[in-house]
């Protein structure tokens, strides 16, 4: 999940330029599926009053996040790369922290989400980073930019998992208990992930700004 997956470092455009550009392509792909399913989570969640729907698209959230960083700042000195990172984990946190306002008010209020628009939409997810993990497989032994896009991918796969053991376990016992629970965890890492991206943004940010005085 993204507790792992910071911003990974901009791409290196001069060693292999024919490769690196199909990796630009790759990530442009990756970072649309991304973007779509964050939207698309959001709003089933939202619908079926899944908690754990919301929470798994803090994953979708931070990856599109990460290759937007990683394609859009290259190039640009550490203080605005560090800047977009620093707005991603703002983002995240401040998400990541509604979420936990609504697995809060689900369980004061006993809510009972949608099992079958959580299987339905959890499976949809899976096979969204299963297409990112396909499209990403060439690069998994490449540089740490590439080889850390992969990693987040596979890791995000044990998220739409999540929400589908969730579902289940609606289907199964007939509370939103199941579904309470499995947000609860997937958005506290969400916001344990975005507390290091914005120390580390924080950091990043005080290099840049000495590095400008000298």
């Amino acid at each position: 999940m993204n507790d792992c997956c910071c911003a990974p470092p901009p791409l290196n455009l001069g060693a292999n330029k024919k490769r690196d550009a199909a990796y630009r392509r790759v990530l442009w792909a990756v970072l649309v599926i991304n973007a779509a399913m964050f939207a698309v989570e959001v709003v089933a969640g939202l619908a079926a009053g899944s908690a754990s729907l919301q929470a798994d698209s803090l994953d979708f959230l931070g990856d599109a996040a990460n290759y937007a960083i990683s394609l859009l700042v290259v190039g640009m000195a550490l203080r605005y790369r560090a800047a977009a990172a620093l707005a991603k984990g703002a983002t995240m946190a401040a998400f990541g922290v509604w979420v936990i306002a609504t697995v809060v008010w689900h369980s004061l209020h006993g809510t009972l989400p949608s099992a079958f628009a959580m299987g339905t939409v959890g499976v949809a997810a899976l096979a969204a980073n299963a297409a990112s993990f396909g499209l990403l497989w060439a690069y998994r032994h490449g540089d740490s930019n590439m080889r850390s896009a992969w990693i987040c991918t596979r890791n995000d796969v044990l998220g739409n998992l999540a929400v589908l053991l969730a579902a289940a376990g609606v289907f199964g016992t007939g509370t939103g208990w199941p579904d309470v629970i499995v947000a609860a965890i997937m958005a506290a890492l969400a916001i344990q992930g975005a507390v290091l991206v914005v120390r580390q943004a924080v950091g990043e940010l005080r290099v840049g700004r000495l590095a400008a005085a000298e």
